[in-house]
């Protein structure tokens, strides 16, 4: 399993090995020793989630209250996903910064992203599925969203976005920030080390 931290610091792209032969293949999307070796601490799954979405489907751009936020571990078990991790933490040095990774079964690439990140992706095939391993359970009280689209992401020019109604409706950073709904970079900081113990 290879770790590769991006740029937006805590997060990271896991790579494992994949084994065919005549009967088919093997892989192994999470482990959790490369995991611990890479971000310093185990991650608790409190939930499992499995979405399949139509080519141009945005689902995000979601992150939840921190503490205790929810941590995404995603991977793209069919398809194609362009992954979309942003810096949501204000005062973080990287605010307001994205990166976006195509994950998908040629390679079984995988991205987490630690509490007080927001997280979008975008199905670039009919029928991708994206199965997220989460942290926390869903929190409705918790659950937060920044409009996808206003944010000059790397979205495909020759895919058109279909976005849920809640998530076009969703605030702007801006306006999120101006809210007082963002996470702070120093909260997110105390919980991981909280998380390392």
């Amino acid at each position: 399993m290879q770790a590769r931290e991006l740029k937006i610091p805590g997060a990271f792209e896991f790579t494992p090995s994949v084994f065919p032969d005549n009967r088919g293949l093997f892989v192994a999307p999470f482990q959790e020793a490369a995991f611990v070796a890479a971000v310093g601490h185990p991650l608790r799954v409190a939930q499992t989630n499995h979405s399949e979405s139509a080519r141009g489907v945005v689902r995000g751009l979601h992150y939840a209250d921190v503490p205790p936020g929810q941590a995404k571990y995603v991977h793209c078990p069919r398809g194609r996903l362009l992954d979309v991790v942003v810096d949501l933490r204000v005062g973080s040095p990287t605010f307001g910064e994205w990166e976006a990774v195509e994950l998908s079964p040629d390679r079984f690439n995988a991205l987490y992203l630690p509490e007080g990140l927001g997280h979008a992706l975008m199905a670039l095939e009919d029928g991708s599925v994206t199965s997220y391993l989460c942290s926390e359970g869903f929190n409705p009280k918790a659950e937060r969203a920044v409009q996808p689209l206003s944010l000059g992401l790397p979205w495909p020019a020759d895919v058109e976005p279909v976005l849920s109604e809640k998530d076009a409706a969703a605030p702007t950073l801006e306006e999120a920030r101006a809210a007082g709904v963002l996470p702070t970079y120093e909260a997110c900081v105390a919980w991981y080390e909280r998380l390392r113990g």
